[in-house]
């Protein structure tokens, strides 16, 4: 499965954005999906999964609240609405398929990422 991650940007603390992932291939519907983040100097961190019908769904303590998962599958894409940003949520967000858990060894396909800045 291929991964295109899009919707990063700069934004200032308090404002939003919706993440994008749209995945090629098949058998998108049967997949868990993720949102992990990495910013500079820091080990890529968990954010958020979903699980294959898109009725689970997990979060990272930082970002409860705050952002939401989903995903269609009939459009093969799974999304990250982010709101309330602060300038901690400054990183590269990746997608990441085929799995399901926090941990980044979890999953076996990933995007080239999406950079996302928060200004303070």
């Amino acid at each position: 499965v291929q991964l295109q991650a899009s919707g990063g940007g700069l934004v200032q603390a308090g404002g939003s954005l919706r993440l994008s992932c749209a995945a090629s291939g098949r058998f998108f519907s049967s997949y868990g999906m993720a949102w992990f983040r990495q910013a500079p100097g820091k080990e890529r961190e968990f954010v958020a999964a979903i699980n294959w019908s898109g009725r689970s769904t997990y979060y990272a303590d930082s970002v409860k609240g705050r952002f939401t998962i989903s995903r269609d599958n009939a459009k093969n894409t799974v999304y990250l609405q982010m709101n309330s940003l602060k300038p901690e949520d400054t990183g590269i967000y990746y997608c990441a398929g085929r799995g399901l858990g926090q941990r980044a060894v979890d999953y076996d396909d990933w995007g080239q990422g999406t950079q996302v800045t928060v200004s303070s």
